[in-house]
């Protein structure tokens, strides 16, 4: 059986889709994009702080599944301009101990919901 996830802490799903889904020890988290859940307005200043705002929305999601970023295994970065590269990863590297981070892929894309400049989904286990 499988379990759905959500927290008001992180941005509301909007469309047909959960935050995440706990099966077994493993979490599938949904693509977080960089809404601010206390206002549900994009935070989108520049690159770094929506890096921030994204990882802090996976951070409530993991939260709420009982897990932190050392349960995750792998991450997708999905990036608008790979010319951002370097800063989105000086970002996300601060959420991650170097020694145990998650495999990961990183990939340009043509468009992104809500025209964002990144989206990062995740799978933790227990």
């Amino acid at each position: 059986m499988k379990k759905i996830i959500f927290t008001d802490k992180a941005p509301a799903p909007i469309g047909p889709y959960n935050q995440a889904v706990l099966k077994g020890n493993t979490l599938y988290t949904s693509g977080q994009i960089a809404i601010d859940p206390k206002t549900d307005e994009l935070n989108t200043e520049n690159i770094q702080i929506e890096t921030q705002q994204v990882m802090e929305n996976m951070k409530a999601v993991l939260d709420e599944a009982g897990m932190t970023f050392e349960n995750v295994v792998k991450t997708t970065i999905f990036i608008m301009d790979m010319n951002d590269f370097a800063k989105i990863n000086s970002v996300y590297a601060t959420y991650f101990n170097e020694k145990t981070a998650p495999a990961r892929e990183t990939v340009q894309v043509a468009c992104l919901p809500k025209n964002v400049n990144v989206e990062i989904s995740m799978i933790a286990i227990l």
